[in-house]
């Protein structure tokens, strides 16, 4: 039986996870992933009344687990980005599959389902501010999953290739990544009223996402490359941050995962919607609903 040693697996003194600060018996098998950590309380806002079982805050990470009409759902805040995404990915699937007590992986093994909310911006004309956009494939440029063994197993190896030759992507950066998400999660939270797509998520605002201040891009018209590009009747539909690492590592761990975010920006028509959070919190309901 597989054994981690302190260096590898951090426990606090009080038994909880190193930066989430959560011990293994407040983590619900239903999981809802934000990055504002603000918006934790907005989530657990439509839990049953009473039903807070903790309610604890490290650094970004902000974790309120309780219920929702019955279903026990923790949410967490991630942050902003793929690498914190890491963190929190091995943390919770630690939660559930190691006993902290003795270090060891546990012999019977914890699925977890996993929903990332967020925002995003829309990459298409015909995506209109305010759309549900469920990210049915994530398309990583930030690189983590490279780090994990058996990457190519879990990816669309085909799909990769012919984006990286369409769009000129920059030799020096990370190769992309594409990952599917849980088909049967996607099926219960998007049904027929939620648009389905495939989602970058970029390892940065700026220069990443095509954004142009002081600094000049590398591809400076890769914007343009990504709206056009075509693979097997699919097409990339918007630009978030941090669907690719939870889809591939929930592949990787036995997990089952997706993204939904609200399009708030429209990068094509270069228009955005500031006045968003009534519409999140549509989505959040939405998405407790059928969870």
């Amino acid at each position: 039986m597989k054994t981690f040693p302190a260096s590898q697996l951090i426990i606090n003194a009080d038994g909880s996870a190193f930066h989430l600060h959560l011990k293994p018996e407040f983590l619900a098998d239903k999981i809802i992933l934000v990055g504002d950590q603000d918006r934790v309380n907005m989530v657990a806002s439509f839990f049953d009344e009473g039903s807070i079982e903790c309610d604890v805050q490290s650094r970004e990470f902000h974790t309120i687990t309780g219920k929702y009409h019955g279903k026990r759902v923790s949410c967490i805040s991630t942050g902003i980005g793929t690498d914190n995404c890491d963190i929190v990915m091995n943390e919770i699937d630690a939660l559930a599959n190691i006993d902290f007590a003795t270090r060891t992986e546990k012999a019977q093994k914890r699925s977890l389902e996993i929903i990332r909310i967020g925002t995003c911006g829309g990459m298409q004309e015909d995506i209109p501010l305010g759309t549900f956009l469920v990210s049915q494939k994530s398309i990583g440029f930030d690189g983590v999953l490279a780090f994990y063994k058996d990457r190519d197993k879990i990816a669309d190896v085909g799909f990769e290739k012919a984006l990286v030759d369409f769009i000129h992507y920059p030799e020096k950066a990370a190769r992309p990544y594409v990952v599917a998400a849980n088909p049967e999660l996607v099926n219960r939270i998007a049904q027929n009223d939620m648009m389905r797509g495939c989602t970058i998520a970029a390892n940065g605002f700026y220069g990443p996402q095509g954004r142009v201040l002081r600094v000049e891009l590398a591809v400076p018209d890769i914007n343009e490359r990504i709206t056009d590009f075509r693979y097997e009747g699919q097409r990339i539909t918007n630009y978030e941050m941090e669907g690719s690492c939870i889809a591939g590592l929930a592949l990787h761990m036995g997990h089952k995962a997706m993204t939904v975010c609200c399009v708030i920006a429209q990068r094509k028509v270069e228009a955005a919607k500031t006045d968003y959070k009534p519409r999140i919190k549509e989505l959040v309901q939405t998405v407790l609903e059928r969870f």
